[in-house]
C-alpha cells in the first residue's frame, strides 16, 4: 500500500494521460451527506469484506475516509485480498478540504 497526499490526489485526478483511480469512500453513510469527493464508491468500512468484489481490482483505488486511518486499515485489507495498486488517502477528506477544495464542507 502507497501512501497519497491529498495534492497528488488532485494532480492525477487532473492528468487527462493517466487512468483514473477508483475512489472508494469507506466512510459511514452520514458522513458522505456531509462531503465527498466526485465520482467515489461508496462502501462502508464494515461493508469491504463482503463487498469487496464490487470494487474492480484491475484498476487502480484510492481508499478515502475522514483523516486517513480507516483507509488505511481497508488498503492493507484489499491489498492482503490481492488487489495490486492500493493507495491511502493522507488526512482524508479532512486534508482534501485543507489542500485542495476549500469550499469542501469540513466536520
Amino acid at each position: 500500500m502507497k501512501q497519497l497526499r491529498a495534492q497528488q490526489l488532485a494532480e492525477w485526478l487532473a492528468d487527462e494521460n493517466r487512468p483514473s483511480p477508483v475512489l472508494l469512500d469507506v466512510r459511514e453513510p452520514w458522513e458522505l451527506e456531509l462531503c465527498q469527493l466526485a465520482g467515489s464508491q461508496h462502501i462502508p468500512m464494515h461493508l469491504v469484506p463482503t463487498r469487496c468484489d464490487e470494487i474492480d481490482s484491475g484498476q487502480e483505488v484510492v481508499v478515502i475516509c475522514h483523516h486517513g486511518g480507516r483507509s488505511m486499515q481497508v488498503a492493507m485489507f484489499l491489498e492482503r485480498k490481492g488487489f495490486g495498486a492500493v493507495y491511502n488517502l493522507m488526512g482524508g477528506v479532512e486534508a482534501w478540504a485543507g489542500e485542495v477544495d476549500p469550499n469542501m464542507r469540513r466536520y
